[in-house]
């Protein structure tokens, strides 16, 4: 090797090395701000209890749903469930269904954990994690009958509008873990983040809008009202639910 040919690899090696820490230190955007608060004692009792039979760690391997619900049914996967009050009323109401909840809120995770001890839930798994890395790295594809996305950060300042998880790169990462015939349901409280969602659902391939107006759905049956909507209710405030479901 010449001292040119030395050189050359050198600064590359050197520009390598360059990109590699900028890569490191480039911030992602992110749809969420993971405020953690104070864990009670019920939820980390029902973490340290429950999570080795509902709890389900991230690693980058594909999940297998039969062999981690015993069964073959449809699976439902909810992402941000809060408290998880609701999930755990669809499970309950839905025991042919399997369900698979991801929410990075640490004491939500907890507090649905230990509701759904107490209710007896058998049909429902949980996660603590990102779940745009969960959606890349563990859900197979047409692996799921339903994807649920329930009053997500609306990010309502225009400058945040980037943070919003409902983007054309999101649905597009969505559509293939979609079985065909599977469907999309997305609500919110926010009418500017409505009229987003059904921009971005419009424009994504593969799908159709379940709705007979062309726009907006009526809030199915399977979505328990919470004591959050019924308060906007009273207040005036307006819900949007979306439901497109996956068609090639």
């Amino acid at each position: 090797m010449t001292e040119h040919d030395q050189s050359a690899t050198d600064n590359g090696t050197e520009e390598n090395n360059i990109e590699n820490t900028k890569e490191k230190y480039i911030r992602k955007i992110r749809s969420f701000v993971k405020r953690e608060g104070r864990m009670t004692k019920r939820q980390q009792t029902a973490i340290d209890d429950l999570w080795p039979t509902m709890g389900v760690d991230y690693q980058e391997q594909q999940i297998d749903f039969t062999e981690l619900f015993g069964n073959a049914n449809p699976v439902v996967l909810e992402i941000g469930f809060g408290m998880g009050k609701s999930l755990i009323e669809m499970a309950k109401n839905a025991p042919e269904k399997n369900f698979l909840g991801i929410e990075v809120h640490g004491p939500g995770v907890g507090a649905c954990l230990a509701d759904a001890g107490e209710a007896g839930v058998t049909n429902l798994r949980v996660m603590n994690h990102d779940a745009v890395e969960v959606l890349e790295f563990m859900i197979p594809d047409q692996s799921l009958s339903t994807f649920q996305l329930y009053f997500p950060d609306p990010w309502h300042k225009a400058r945040h509008h980037k943070r919003r998880i409902v983007q054309p790169a999101f649905i597009e990462n969505m559509r293939p873990k979609l079985a065909i015939g599977g469907v999309i349901h997305m609500a919110t409280d926010w009418e500017n983040y409505a009229e987003h969602m059904l921009e971005v659902l419009q424009a994504a391939t593969d799908f159709k809008n379940i709705s007979s107006e062309g726009d907006y759905a009526p809030r199915p049956d399977w979505r328990p009202l919470t004591k959050f909507e019924s308060r906007g209710h009273r207040l005036g405030h307006g819900v949007w639910d979306l439901l497109f479901e996956r068609i090639s």
